[in-house]
């Protein structure tokens, strides 16, 4: 009988393992065709990011739901598009309404940890994570452009979690390649976080979507080297956890939180804007080398399928849903297309966009575009920016791209299966009118599944003055919301 009892137990534990720890890294400002695996042009950017993603399972078609930080990784940990989680810039929102993921993973019995990105990751500060990994085992303060500095922090995490006797769920950020971006000089003198290889002007590819230029190679050469240096803090991550003995229990997940800090990606829902290199890595679970090129895959979905992961309970209210099963190989029918949503920058200008992205099409509606309101992006600032603004003085084809830039139009529909830099809009192009009207019907579908405030100005997109008095409406409240923070602080 003591026999039959005990292979009893022993088999009772086989169907209760440990819980699986998770590992999230997100590398900042980083597109997608800039990692080896995910196709870059330029050689040996990104050696350990690619041997990553040979142990692993990549998802080729993941995207983020807009190309900026802090209402894109609010979307990734409430799993609610932004209109419904309420941080749709960067701002706090102190009573959100929905519990975030560290709520959700401390009630599962994990130990929570974030490095890096910490005032942009959650709906306002301080949150109550188990632990804030910016602050090193020597009290000091660990530099966001350090590789050494991620790999202490990431061994700080697991000790932690193994003295609270607790499985992980640690976010680590890197912050490159995010601007500044690595330099020879910085501050008059040399930059002491070197990448471990330096790209020169002469040898990077140029984006399709951008203009051959000196001084834009230069500005390249200095992104790619930070995206290097990514890689470098990436490679420090890995082996700490390699060294804890955690790795063959721990489901690691790899992002970037939106495409280069460059005109036409970030700041934007274009293509290269939203699309993100998403690689996961769960041992017994994922097949080396596995590429998901069937479904296609949205920030919204990750609370949910995280929770999954963590057997852990959903919140009552998610815009988002589970992957878990195609991360583990199953196919699964309605994966065809992603929406996208944009309302605010960090400088607070309210320039609201939505867009519903297939394989095949990219639509985005603009209803700020009133042909004279100048969008108001992040990229503005780069040498990039001040380069097309020069040429496009004497150059037609650049006087058009910057117009397009800075005032848009109302709707733009792209093939970005075979112009994936969208730089034809085909709105009015009758060949593809089938489409469009398909694409527009299903967003319309989602802004009433989910409440949409811009629903009825997207219903009523051909009437430019209602579609300005929508806009009007939102940017005075943005700057009674401005006024207010001032008055706060």
């Amino acid at each position: 009988m003591k026999k039959l009892i005990l292979l009893i137990g022993l088999f009772a534990g086989t169907l209760h393992a440990a819980p699986v720890n998770i590992l999230m890294i997100t590398v900042d400002d980083m597109s997608a065709d800039s990692i080896g695996a995910f196709g870059a042009k330029l050689p040996d950017t990104t050696p350990n990011i690619d041997r990553l993603a040979k142990q692993s399972l990549r998802f080729a078609h993941a995207h983020m739901t807009v190309g900026n930080c802090m209402p894109g990784r609010n979307v990734m940990f409430s799993g609610l598009i932004s209109h419904n989680n309420k941080v749709e810039g960067f701002y706090q929102v102190k009573n959100p309404g929905w519990p975030h993921m560290v709520d959700l993973m401390k009630n599962a019995g994990y130990f929570t940890g974030i490095r890096g990105k910490v005032s942009h990751s959650t709906p306002y500060q301080p949150y109550a994570w188990d632990a804030n990994l910016d602050t090193l085992p020597d009290g000091s303060k660990a530099h966001y452009k350090d590789a050494e500095s991620f790999g202490i922090s990431t061994t700080d995490g697991i000790q932690k979690a193994k003295a609270a006797g607790k499985p992980f769920c640690l976010v680590v950020n890197v912050s490159d390649p995010h601007k500044p971006f690595w330099s020879k000089v910085k501050g008059g003198g040399e930059d002491p976080h070197v990448p471990s290889r330096i790209f020169k002007a002469d040898e990077v590819p140029i984006p399709g979507f951008l203009f051959d230029d000196p001084e834009v190679r230069k500005e390249l050469a200095l992104y790619y080297s930070s995206v290097r240096r990514a890689d470098d803090c990436v490679g420090k991550i890995l082996e700490a956890l390699d060294k804890s003995g955690e790795a063959k229990n721990t489901v690691v997940v790899f992002l970037s939180d939106h495409g280069m800090p460059l005109p036409f990606a970030k700041t934007q829902l274009y293509h290269h804007s939203t699309h993100s290199p998403w690689i996961v890595r769960w041992p017994g679970v994922t097949k080396a080398g596995a590429i998901d090129k069937r479904h296609m895959v949205s920030a919204v979905d990750m609370l949910p399928t995280l929770l999954d992961i963590a057997e852990a309970k959903h919140p009552k209210r998610l815009d988002g849903r589970s992957f878990l099963p195609l991360i583990k190989g199953q196919k699964r029918k309605g994966w065809g297309h992603v929406i996208k949503e944009y309302n605010e920058n960090s400088g607070a200008s309210r320039d609201p966009m939505r867009a519903i992205q297939s394989k095949k099409y990219l639509y985005i509606f603009n209803p700020w575009s009133n042909g004279e309101r100048v969008f108001a992006t992040a990229t503005t600032g780069t040498v990039t920016y001040r380069r097309m603004a020069a040429l496009a003085k004497s150059d037609p084809r650049l006087a058009k791209r910057l117009a397009l830039y800075k005032y848009r139009v109302p709707e733009e529909l792209y093939d970005v299966a075979a112009d994936p830099d969208c730089l034809k809009n085909l709105i009015d192009s009758s060949g593809h009118q089938a489409a469009l009207g398909r694409l527009r019907r299903q967003l319309e579908r989602w802004m009433v599944k989910t409440n949409d405030p811009l629903l009825e100005t997207f219903r009523r997109r051909d009437d430019a003055e209602f579609r300005e008095s929508v806009v009007q409406t939102q940017e005075r409240e943005a700057m009674a919301r401005r006024a207010k923070r001032r008055k706060k602080k």
